[in-house]
């Protein structure tokens, strides 16, 4: 089992550059509590995340299993300190958010950011200057990105 978690947190490490070639995985709803929590708090123990969430709240042994999951699935590694282990996130909270909203996207907007836009300008009723500072973000963004990945070619 130890060989395993390592192999999980080793391949995190060197994937992390390859994260837009893998599909990750989609979180529950009970797993994106957990994993909203985790990245918040960076690093924690099963009794730190119980603690930090609403009322009701859940068993020990509830979110000891979410964990777990989000263990196998990718998301998650751990520190053991004797028989207690101390979890943090593999995969960044931008990163999942990335991926998220790409299969977002290509689900209800045929893949096309203008449709998901141009829906949420009906829906939302959204006034022309609004629509002119998305724009104007979205260029800075892409002029951002287009920055970064010149310097990354460059190294």
């Amino acid at each position: 089992m130890e060989i395993e978690h390592a192999l999980i947190a080793l391949s995190a490490r060197y994937t992390k550059s390859y994260i837009n070639l893998i599909p990750m995985k989609e979180l529950t709803k009970a797993e994106e509590q957990v994993m909203q929590l985790l990245w918040k708090l960076e690093k924690a123990f099963v009794k730190d995340l119980i603690e930090k969430m609403s009322e009701p709240k859940p068993a020990y042994n509830t979110v000891s299993t979410i964990i777990r999951i989000l263990e196998r699935k990718g998301f998650v590694g751990h520190n053991a300190y004797g028989k207690t282990y101390e979890y943090y996130p593999l995969t960044t909270k931008k990163e999942y958010t990335r991926s998220y909203m790409k299969r977002f996207m290509r689900n209800y907007f045929s893949g096309s950011f203008q449709e998901m836009v141009s829906f949420f300008a009906k829906e939302d009723n959204m006034s022309m200057s609004e629509l002119d500072e998305l724009m104007e973000e979205v260029k800075r963004d892409l002029q951002n990105q287009k920055k970064q990945e010149g310097n990354a070619s460059r190294n």
